[in-house]
C-alpha cells in the first residue's frame, strides 16, 4: 500500500519551508518512525520521520525546493504485514513493479519488505529513478585561470535573517551607545569560586551568566528597554526572556533563556550551554527560539573589539560584548592596567531615548565592576 509522505503543521506562523536534505533515497528500506528527510524552517530545521516501515518508492520535492503546509514530498510502499495470507496478492502495482517479478518469501506467499528491497536494488526496476533526491545542480567553476565563481542557493534561514535584518533597518530608528567596564571583580570572583561552583553545580561558572544577571537589574529600573512597539502603542513586558545569540554553521540563531530573573547562576550557566550545544547541533526546537524581551550576542568570542549589533524585532534593544583586552586606565589618579570589555547596546529611538540608553549601560556596568551585588540581588 502506498503512503503518502507530506509536510506536516510545522507549528504556528510557519506556512512553508525548504526541503534541506533527503536521507533516503528511491529504493531504500526505511522502518517506520526513521528519518526521512530534513526541512528547514525561517527558524529551525525539523526531521520527517517515515509514516510507516517499508521502502521509499519516490521523491516528489528535490533538495532545495520550497514546500508549503500538506504539500506532497514523496511516497513509501508500505511493508506486507505478518497476518492473513490473502494480503499477500497486494504487490504495489502503483509503483509501477511487476507483480510477477516480486518474490513472495513471507508466510503463505506474502511479499515482505526484503522482498521489495531486492528488486529495487537488483536493476531490473528502478521506479521513481528519474526524481532520485539530488540538490540543484550549480555551473562547476572555471578553473581556467583561477577565477571560477560558484552559485550556491541562500538556504532558508539565511534567506530570512537577511530579511529581518534589513526589515529591522528599515523600520526602526536604530542608534547605538557605547561604554566600557572593568572586569577585574569578575574576573576575580570567578577565580576563587570556579572550582567550588563547578563541583556542587556540574557546570563551569562562565562570564554570561553575569552579564544576563546585570542585564535583568538594568531591566528592572528601566521598564522602557524591555518593552517593544506594536501597531500604536507601547507593550511593557514584565518578564525577563533573554535572548543569547549563538553563531552555528547555517547562521546565526537566538535561543531564549525564558524568566531569567528566577533562574539561579547555575541554573543561568547550564541553560545557556544546553541551548548553545542545540543550536549548533540543529536540534533547537521552534519554541526555544520564539519571544524573547532583549538580546545579548557576543562578538568578543571571534576577537571583536567594537561593534554595533543589530536590533532582533519585535525586541527594542541589544546588548553587544566585545573582546576582554589589558589597556591602561586611569584608577583612583594612578594608571593601572585592567581587563577591560566595549560595551555596545543599540536601541529603537521611536521607543528609548538616548537618556534611558546610556543610563541601561551605564548600570549594566556599575553591577559588572561590583559583582557581589548581582550575587545579592541588590
Amino acid at each position: 500500500m502506498a503512503i503518502d509522505i507530506v509536510v506536516p503543521n510545522l507549528g504556528e506562523s510557519i506556512t512553508e519551508a525548504t526541503v534541506a536534505t533527503w536521507l533516503k533515497k528511491p529504493g531504500d528500506a526505511v522502518a517506520a518512525d526513521e528519518t526521512l528527510l530534513e526541512l528547514e524552517t525561517d527558524k529551525a530545521t525539523l526531521e520527517i520521520p517515515s509514516p510507516a516501515a517499508g521502502v521509499l518508492t519516490e521523491i516528489v520535492v528535490q533538495e532545495g525546493e520550497d514546500v508549503e503546509i500538506g504539500a506532497l514530498l514523496g511516497r513509501i510502499e508500505a511493508a506486507a504485514a505478518a497476518d492473513p495470507p490473502a494480503r499477500a496478492a497486494a504487490t504495489p502495482a502503483n509503483a509501477g513493479l511487476d507483480p510477477a517479478a516480486v518474490p513472495r518469501s513471507g508466510p503463505g506467499g506474502q511479499v515482505t519488505l526484503e522482498d521489495l528491497q531486492s528488486v529495487f536494488l537488483s536493476g531490473e526496476e528502478e521506479p521513481g529513478a528519474a526524481t532520485a533526491s539530488r540538490a540543484p545542480e550549480e555551473a562547476a567553476p572555471s578553473k581556467a585561470d583561477g577565477r571560477g565563481e560558484e552559485r550556491v542557493r541562500m538556504s532558508r534561514l539565511r534567506r530570512t535573517i537577511a530579511a529581518r535584518l534589513k526589515e529591522a533597518q528599515n523600520t526602526a530608528a536604530i542608534l547605538t551607545t557605547f561604554n566600557e567596564v572593568d572586569m577585574s571583580g569578575v574576573i576575580e570572583l570567578r577565580k576563587r569560586y570556579r572550582d567550588v561552583f563547578e563541583k556542587k553545580y556540574g557546570v563551569r561558572l562562565g562570564f554570561m551568566s553575569f552579564f544576563v544577571k546585570a542585564a535583568v537589574g538594568a531591566l528592572r529600573e528601566m521598564p522602557q528597554v524591555n518593552a517593544r512597539l506594536e501597531d500604536d502603542a507601547i507593550v511593557f513586558q514584565h518578564y525577563y526572556d533573554i535572548g543569547m545569540a549563538v553563531s552555528t554553521e547555517s547562521g546565526l540563531k537566538v535561543p531564549i533563556i525564558r524568566n531569567a530573573d528566577r533562574k539561579s547562576f547555575a541554573e543561568i550557566e547550564a541553560e545557556i550551554v544546553e541551548l548553545a550545544e542545540k543550536a549548533r547541533d540543529g536540534n533547537l526546537s521552534l519554541e526555544e527560539m520564539e519571544g524573547g524581551t532583549f538580546s545579548i550576542t557576543n562578538g568578543g568570542v571571534f576577537g571583536s573589539l567594537l561593534s554595533t549589533p543589530i536590533l532582533n524585532p519585535p525586541q527594542s534593544a541589544i546588548l553587544g560584548l566585545h573582546k576582554i583586552e589589558e589597556r591602561p586606565v586611569a584608577v583612583d589618579g594612578a594608571v593601572q592596567v585592567r581587563p577591560m570589555m566595549y560595551l555596545a547596546m543599540s536601541y529603537d529611538h521611536r521607543l528609548i531615548d538616548g537618556r534611558e540608553s546610556v543610563t541601561f549601560v551605564v548600570k549594566i556596568k556599575e553591577l559588572i565592576e561590583d559583582p557581589e551585588r548581582l550575587m545579592l540581588d541588590v
